[in-house]
């Protein structure tokens, strides 16, 4: 047990160094990346496979928790954070506590009745449609001339936040192309993006505490679904890789940057339906 409990924490740490840049980068929370490398570990090192995916996709979402602030920081100095969209004076505009309140449903009442196959061709699924926006999705492309209001924070952000709750992801891989389409820019998108992580991260890890409470063949030192090990490791790596990410995401080409992550993306998605299906 001591050797799995070193080997885990190794190649989470390498794990959370790559989300940690990934987290900054793109706006992402790093959990496209922490998802699969937390479910391949928990696999390698033989937790049964009832639990792998419900334990990936909590231990991102506590991990996010603490990057999206992080992140959030490092793009607010810069002026990149809509917080109009994030947390507004009117609440029931505010699209960061609707998107929390689906996070939460998803991890609390819905994940419990899924099974780690379903959870992880759901998430398989969704990413590949994901990454083939970041692939051919085109800048130019609008839906909308701003971001709407009225009765769509409720109701769409709580879809939305019941999406990522389910993948373990913030609010990135979906909110920056949303954004896009609805005339925001690049960086305002990804700054605003990694704010509403923390919406996502902190109410989903509550609900999968509480949903993974007492089952069995779980990892050891876990709260409920949430690894504590995984959290632990995780989080230092990318708490202190988050800001390279932040400064390449001000210097680099989001075009070229867009496709490589696109294809990365494709690539751990299908593999993840593939183990799923067969």
């Amino acid at each position: 047990m001591d050797m799995q409990i070193i080997y885990l924490g190794g190649a989470l740490f390498v794990a959370g160094c790559v989300a940690g840049v990934s987290a900054g980068l793109f706006g992402i929370g790093g959990g496209a990346i922490m998802v699969p490398v937390l479910y391949y570990t928990f696999t390698a090192l033989g937790y049964d496979q009832s639990v792998t995916m419900h334990l990936a996709l909590a231990t991102s979402a506590s991990v996010i928790a603490v990057t999206s602030i992080r992140s959030a920081s490092g793009h607010n100095k810069k002026g990149a954070v809509d917080w109009e969209l994030v947390w507004p004076k009117n609440l029931m505009q505010s699209w960061g506590l609707w998107i929390g309140f689906g996070a939460l449903i998803a991890a609390w009442f819905i994940a419990k009745w899924l099974t780690g196959q379903q959870l992880t061709l759901f998430f398989g699924a969704m990413m590949s449609l994901l990454a083939l926006q970041f692939i051919f999705g085109r800048p130019d492309w609008r839906i909308a001339g701003d971001i709407p209001k009225g009765a769509a924070p409720p109701v769409f952000g709580a879809v939305l936040g019941g999406f990522c709750g389910l993948m373990g992801i913030g609010f990135g891989s979906i909110g920056v192309t949303l954004m896009l389409l609805c005339g925001r820019k690049i960086h305002q998108a990804i700054g605003t993006a990694a704010a509403i992580g923390f919406f996502i991260g902190l109410p989903a890890a509550i609900g999968y505490m509480i949903s993974g409470w007492g089952v069995p063949e779980r990892a050891p030192y876990s709260i409920g679904y949430v690894n504590l090990i995984g959290f632990a490791t995780m989080a230092v790596a990318t708490i202190l890789c988050v800001p390279l990410g932040v400064r390449l995401a001000h210097k680099l080409s989001q075009e070229k940057l867009r496709m490589i992550f696109g294809v990365f993306l494709l690539l751990i998605a299908l593999n993840m339906v593939r183990r799923s299906l067969f």
